[in-house]
């Protein structure tokens, strides 16, 4: 099993700048890729980024030059650093994880909060 916990949630004014992380425990040696999700009242979920333990990243056309995301794979921990935030980015970001070995599973976070007042 696989747990995933984020923080570095907040209320930041537009163009400001916040990092997300994410911790993964458990069977961390099990996933691959990680990455971050987003849904904002109303909206679907939405893919921003992922990354894999190789460093390949892939990102939303509309965060690309924006999000960069990165990992430390000795601390199991995935960030997403985001600048020039928009209002258009308040959202709950969920951090996700896939099975690497069993590729059916998926492990999500519980949540953070990015506001971006204008």
């Amino acid at each position: 099993q696989v747990q995933l916990v984020e923080s570095g949630g907040g209320l930041v004014q537009a163009g400001g700048s916040l990092r997300l992380s994410c911790a993964a425990s458990g069977s961390t040696f099990s996933i691959d890729p990680m990455g971050w999700y987003r849904q904002a009242p109303g909206n679907q979920r939405e893919l921003v980024a992922t990354i894999s333990r190789d460093g390949t990243t892939n990102y939303a056309d509309n965060v690309k030059g924006r999000f960069t995301i990165s990992r430390d794979n000795a601390k199991n921990t995935v960030y997403l650093q985001m600048n020039s935030l928009k209002p258009e980015d308040t959202a709950v970001y969920y951090c996700y994880a896939k099975g690497s070995i069993f590729r059916l599973r998926e492990y999500w976070g519980q949540g953070t909060q990015v506001t971006v007042s204008s």
